[in-house]
């Protein structure tokens, strides 16, 4: 199974990453390595003011973590090393000197939502319903908690968690501060993001990574706590009982 790709362009101050999988934009530990970088790089490329997080197709933006490599995690640190990743992204994006527009075209899930909730501006289409799988399968949205916690509230986010099968609406996200705008069709959205960029792109660069820092003030710890949050789910996914959840979920 090819193991997905992600790639970078800019043009005009405009960096723009987009990653794919062919399972539902699902993210193995080498996409979730190469994501990370991708928006690091984009972060200290002086080419660019901004940067777009994006995936490609008209299904899933994000299906969160990859089963296939899920069910075959066997010992603690790799567990942990892959949940790592997930910390990887999210403070790739929290670090980035830029503002990274993150564009959600459809329904995402997990790790996907914490991608969406640790852009710094999130656009959405109406179908774009969230999830947040992890109790479902054994494990936890321990990972992503803080970035979906940041965004959405306690309450929320609790919602989210606890009821682990259930989707929220597109504009239940938007509602609880998940979802900065939505629109009716991805075409629609793209013009408002291509808007916002260019905007941003003359932009002082200066006044917007002091703006970033200002509105990520807190969060300073999150290169431990997330790590300590992936070792919780790198503990939880050699379970039996994780094991189980996770074949019997991909035998659907």
């Amino acid at each position: 199974m090819e193991s997905g790709t992600v790639k970078t362009t800019t043009q005009n101050g405009i960096a723009t990453i987009t990653f794919q999988h062919p399972q539902s934009n699902s993210l193995p530990g080498s996409l979730l390595a190469a994501l990370a970088g991708e928006i690091t790089a984009a972060g200290t490329n002086p080419q660019s003011s901004v940067i777009i997080l994006k995936s490609e197709g008209e299904k899933a933006f994000c299906a969160g973590a990859s089963f296939d490599e899920l069910i075959s995690i066997k010992d603690l640190e790799t567990g942990k090393k892959f949940f790592s990743g997930f910390a990887a992204v999210i403070n790739a994006m929290r670090k980035a000197p830029k503002f990274v527009l993150v564009r959600v075209h459809e329904k995402t899930v997990g790790g996907g939502v914490g991608i969406a909730a640790a852009g710094d501006y999130c656009f959405a289409t109406e179908s774009a319903s969230v999830k947040l799988s992890e109790l479902a399968i054994g494990i936890g949205p321990f990972v992503v908690g803080p970035a979906v916690e940041r965004k959405v509230g306690k309450s929320a986010f609790s919602q989210l968690s606890i009821n682990a099968s259930k989707w929220q609406s597109a504009a239940w996200a938007k509602e609880k501060g998940l979802y900065n705008e939505l629109f009716p069709t991805a075409v629609e959205m793209d013009k408002s993001i291509d808007q916002l960029a260019q905007q941003l792109s003359a932009s002082n660069p200066e006044a917007m990574t002091q703006l970033k820092k200002i509105t990520w003030e807190g969060t300073e710890n999150w290169d431990s706590l997330l790590l300590q949050r992936a070792e919780i789910s790198g503990q939880l996914v050699i379970s039996d009982f994780t094991r189980n959840a996770i074949a019997k979920f991909k035998s659907k």
